[in-house]
């Protein structure tokens, strides 16, 4: 067994664990550590907790030290610092006349690297960026393309619900959305109604989907033939949060046509709509 504490970088960043070298820490806390990028500052998001060794695939690093106020202090410069890096990056970038769109700066907590953040249709040889930057800083540069996602987590913004992104206020990971997931809630595929402020489909359509998938299990599909108490029918619509089918049913013997709701369990699928696909 071995005692881990959960750290995050960023508000809304992936947690990483490390060990917390006998200290004990609680949420919130500052702490300094040494990742793949050099050495950060980061907060405290998981107090100590003691776990299976076998969990992790490999060793976990021990922290540097729990921040102190220098530390802080250290890190709140070089948040000053990022934005004044931001400016002198975009004056560069004009001078330079690339096609890239600059989206964040960020420095590691001992400036051994500082990391700018864009984004652009195509490859950009940024090269003589580097070399400039690179004079100013005097520290390592690395320049990064990220997707339309990882900009919206960046820069964050309102959704259409009125609320501020999820990407940027507590998903830690983007999981996989598919247009499926909007079909099995019965949404409208217009893309402006699924689609978030990145372009790409909702990542709330992630939320509901084990729900919608086990309540849609029992249920038959817009245009399935049924059979009910009333006869044959056809159906039109279904609620699925409400369990309620709309149906056409033909009476056999003078042909009309009536339309009635039925629950799942007061109909039997006959036969499927061509082109329907479950899964």
């Amino acid at each position: 067994m071995v005692t881990i504490i959960g750290v995050r970088f960023k508000k809304a960043g992936k947690i990483y664990y490390f060990d917390p070298a006998g200290e004990q820490f609680c949420c919130g806390q500052g702490v300094i550590v040494e990742t793949i990028r050099g050495i950060e500052y980061g907060t405290v998001v998981i107090a100590n907790r003691i776990i299976d060794e076998n969990t992790f695939n490999k060793p976990v690093k021990k922290i540097i030290r729990g921040a102190t106020e220098r530390d802080d202090e250290i890190n709140a410069y070089n948040k000053e610092r990022e934005k004044e890096a931001f400016n002198i990056c975009i004056d560069a970038i004009k001078r330079h006349g690339l096609d890239m769109k600059l989206i964040k700066v960020e420095f590691t907590f001992d400036v051994s690297k500082i990391i700018f953040y864009f984004t652009a249709d195509g490859r950009i040889d940024f090269r003589e960026l580097v070399k400039d930057l690179a004079s100013v800083f005097h520290t390592r540069i690395e320049l990064r393309q990220i997707g339309v996602r990882d900009e919206a987590k960046m820069v964050s913004g309102i959704g259409s619900c009125g609320r501020s992104l999820c990407c940027a206020t507590f998903l830690g990971d983007f999981q996989p959305v598919s247009i499926k997931m909007a079909k099995d809630q019965n949404l409208s595929l217009n893309p402006s109604k699924i689609s978030g402020n990145c372009g790409s489909l909702m990542c709330c359509l992630k939320y509901e989907e084990d729900v919608y998938k086990e309540l849609n299990k029992n249920m038959p599909k817009e245009g399935d033939l049924i059979e009910t108490d009333m006869g044959e029918g056809e159906v039109l619509a279904v609620n699925v949060l409400r369990g309620i089918i709309k149906a056409a049913i033909r009476e056999e013997e003078n042909d009309n046509v009536n339309i009635a709701y039925f629950s799942a369990d007061e109909v039997k699928i006959i036969h499927k709509r061509r082109g329907r696909a479950d899964g």
